[in-house]
């Protein structure tokens, strides 16, 4: 990784976000708001809605006519999120291109300095950022950019299969047309983690870059979130990331030696995480089943992890004659794991 000195644009390039909506008509004023609140870039919004059953499309319709910068397409029939995204990636123009849930925010001017560092970067084909969480209002954000990071794609690739798991959140996101056009957009096989899919395709080919400091978009936490309904589950989770990693190692890199040696890399982590969040379960859904399953994972998923002390002291603390982990000195200690583990990623972004 380098980091870089922030720097202004140098032109006015155009960026396009799109926005998918399904039954989420009254966010959607707010998206389109914070979509078009950037300085030094022409932006355009598409709304994609996917046959929504509430008031989503009368909506969409009205931002349209308040505004020449954005346009409407709308499905006579529900398709599904995936096809819902690709269909508006696929339709519009720009220099970047951004995809914008309905229910969450960009920051003001988080584009422009986005498309800065692609700018001065130009073999950058991703720049992400922090994307900060919130559940009721919007939390006041400072534009204030620290610096730039740039990661070589294979560098990033990496970090990301040694720490298995993805970086980005999604919103933050802005994409180079040219590294978009290289994709073939949204697996429609990977419906939980397409937009890792995404992220990783581009590192293959493209170097990574990050904003660093301001928060670059705002990520709403709600009872409807997909992946708190459909998609919910740590299992559920790991089982998706395994999917997609197989996916790059199997179809999309299968003759690249250096992507290759990565798999037993991303296995390895997958595992140790099924083994360290089987111990959680044990202790809060002692019932469940949940500890045993994440066992299971990580034993199919990489079978060297039984040589490990930590799966021998972990199948240990699952015996049924044995109690929950439930000391204070241990429930402290993750507490600071999984804190440190945030304030790496908040600030480095990996």
């Amino acid at each position: 990784m380098r980091v870089h000195r922030p720097q202004p644009l140098r032109s006015r390039p155009t960026v396009a976000v799109v926005i998918p909506c399904y039954n989420y008509g009254h966010f959607l004023p707010d998206a389109v708001a914070s979509a078009l609140d950037q300085d030094g870039v022409d932006v355009e919004v598409l709304i994609v809605d996917d046959a929504s059953t509430d008031d989503s499309a009368d909506v969409a319709r009205s931002l349209a006519e308040a505004d020449a910068r954005v346009r409407v397409l709308v499905h006579p029939a529900n398709t599904g999120h995936i096809q819902t995204y690709n269909d508006g990636l696929a339709v519009v123009g720009g220099d970047y291109v951004a995809l914008l849930s309905a229910d969450d925010l960009l920051t003001p001017n988080s584009l422009t300095r986005a498309a800065a560092l692609m700018e001065h970067h130009p073999s950058v084909g991703l720049v992400y950022g922090f994307a900060r969480s919130f559940s009721d209002h919007p939390p006041a954000t400072s534009g204030e950019t620290r610096n730039w990071s740039v990661w070589k794609g294979d560098q990033w690739l990496r970090t990301a299969a040694r720490k298995g798991r993805c970086f980005l959140q999604s919103p933050e996101a802005l994409m180079r047309r040219e590294a978009l056009d290289q994709t073939d957009l949204y697996d429609p096989r990977l419906p939980h983690s397409g937009d890792f899919d995404m992220w990783m395709r581009t590192a293959a080919t493209w170097d990574i870059g990050r904003v660093n400091g301001p928060a670059q978009a705002l990520y709403r936490e709600h009872a409807n979130n997909m992946h708190l309904t459909t998609y919910a589950g740590w299992l559920t989770d790991l089982r998706e990331r395994r999917t997609t990693f197989q996916v790059l190692f199997d179809e999309r890199e299968p003759d690249r030696p250096d992507v290759q040696a990565l798999r037993p890399v991303a296995a390895r982590a997958l595992a140790r995480e099924a083994v360290r969040r089987a111990l959680a379960a044990h202790r809060e859904l002692p019932d469940s089943g949940e500890a045993e399953a994440l066992m299971a994972f990580a034993a199919t998923t990489d079978p060297t992890i039984r040589r490990t002390v930590r799966w021998r002291g972990t199948r240990l603390v699952l015996r049924p004659t044995w109690p929950a982990p439930a000391s204070l000195a241990h429930r402290f200690g993750e507490r600071v794991r999984m804190h440190l583990t945030w304030r790496y990623w908040r600030r480095y972004g990996t």
